[in-house]
C-alpha cells in the first residue's frame, strides 16, 4: 500500500508558509527526510521540518506513517 509523507508534508509545509491569520508562525524549514547518518540511505518514510514561532522558539513538525 502507498504511503503519502511526501505529499503530506508538503501540504502541511505550504499551509504554514501561507496561512497564518495570528502571525505566530516565524521561519519554516526544508522538509527533512529520514536517512542513515552515514551512509544516506532512507531508514524510513518519516519526514520532518523545523518550525519557528515569533518570539523566535523552535518546533519540529514530524509526519510518520504509522504501522
Amino acid at each position: 500500500m502507498l504511503a503519502y509523507c511526501d505529499k503530506i508534508a508538503d501540504i502541511v509545509r505550504k499551509a504554514l508558509l501561507k496561512y497564518d491569520a495570528d502571525e505566530i508562525v516565524g521561519l519554516v524549514g526544508p522538509i527533512k527526510m529520514d536517512l542513515h547518518p552515514t551512509e544516506g540511505y532512507f531508514v524510513s518514510t518519516k519526514k520532518t521540518m523545523n518550525v519557528f514561532d515569533m518570539s523566535g522558539k523552535e518546533y519540529m513538525v514530524t509526519i510518520e506513517e504509522v504501522q
